[in-house]
């Protein structure tokens, strides 16, 4: 990737902002033929789905300043070496427009995260390398009680998307009967995560033993399916409901993040109707603007009605599932 010449930054106007994207013809998707300026493109045709899935919230940044090549590696807690990292704060010279919430992680650190408020941060956070968006499920208002329940259907090794979707499915039947609407959409994986937007007034410990109760009802309703053994190596069905993504600084993917690999997929809202032939595969930076463009976003509507967690929570109650440690 050395020596690749670049041409001169390019100021783009965002709303009432200029953002600079330097080295423009940088690859970021090689195998694809795609640039830095494509990714920012694109980011721009979904504009206003993108920032809907992030306004005023905490969110990490996962950056890729070198694009997308064979043997790239992101840094983790364990190497802190990588070709990409995680951004939790704000970055150094960041402009004076791009808002922040104050969080505190497990630990009790405390940080300063970039919290979108406008389009241009988006951008902006494209010009830095940022690829996929990580949203904390609360607003900047109130970072101690979650606005939204997200449901991560995750299957294990060699499980296929298709397997993932009769759970969905349950999913969406098993709210319905709560009367709750949930709004799905494709991880740029082979896995489905389902959100729904709450009320504010539950705790992260209580979120995350909400969707454990709504894991293993799914797992009575479909036993040749759903697991919840949080053990890797003990799971015996092709899809876990994994819980943990509702604790403190756990995070997923937000809708139209980028996945870092060669094809350039896409997380992409769905309507139900449509789930059973859609395929991961379907949605990536090419092929999404002209989605969105006829379209929309299928979840334009998910922070209309919030839905009370008390029903999952007396379920929990039934179950006898012991409130997790908040930190």
């Amino acid at each position: 990737m050395c020596g690749v010449a670049t041409t001169a930054a390019e100021e783009i106007r965002v709303g009432e902002r200029l953002v600079r994207v330097s080295s423009p013809d940088k690859p970021y998707f090689p195998e694809r033929g795609l640039t830095k300026l494509d990714v920012v493109r694109y980011f721009l045709a979904v504009g206003d789905g993108v920032l809907r899935a992030l306004r005023d919230r905490p969110t990490m940044l996962e950056r890729w300043p070198r694009g997308v090549f064979e043997g790239a590696t992101i840094a983790t807690r364990q190497t802190n070496r990588g070709d990409a990292f995680y951004q939790k704060r704000l970055p150094a010279g960041a402009p004076d427009w791009v808002r922040t919430a104050h969080i505190t992680f497990p630990s009790g650190r405390t940080a300063d995260e970039v919290a979108p408020s406008e389009l241009a941060v988006v951008i902006w956070a494209a010009n830095l390398g940022t690829l996929r968006f990580h949203p904390w499920p609360v607003s900047s208002a109130d970072v101690e009680h979650p606005d939204q329940l997200r449901i991560d259907l995750d299957p294990m090794p060699g499980v296929e998307f298709a397997q993932v979707v009769p759970v969905a499915h349950e999913v969406r039947a098993f709210l319905a009967e709560l009367g709750m609407e949930g709004f799905p959409k494709t991880t740029g994986g082979r896995g489905l995560h389902v959100y729904l937007s709450i009320e504010p007034r539950w705790s992260f410990g209580e979120c995350r033993r909400a969707v454990l109760a709504l894991g293993r009802e799914m797992r009575r309703r479909r036993p040749d399916l759903v697991t919840t053994t949080w053990w890797r190596d003990q799971r015996d069905r092709p899809v876990f409901v994994d819980y943990n993504q509702m604790a403190r600084d756990h995070t997923m993917t937000s809708a139209y993040s980028i996945r870092p690999t060669p094809r350039a997929l896409v997380s992409a809202p769905l309507d139900w109707a449509e789930l059973d032939d859609a395929r991961p595969e379907d949605f990536d930076v090419l092929s999404m603007p002209a989605r969105f463009a006829d379209r929309g976003d299928p979840h334009a509507g998910l922070d209309g009605r919030r839905h009370s967690l008390e029903p999952l929570l007396e379920l929990a109650d039934r179950e006898g599932l012991e409130p997790p440690p908040e930190r």
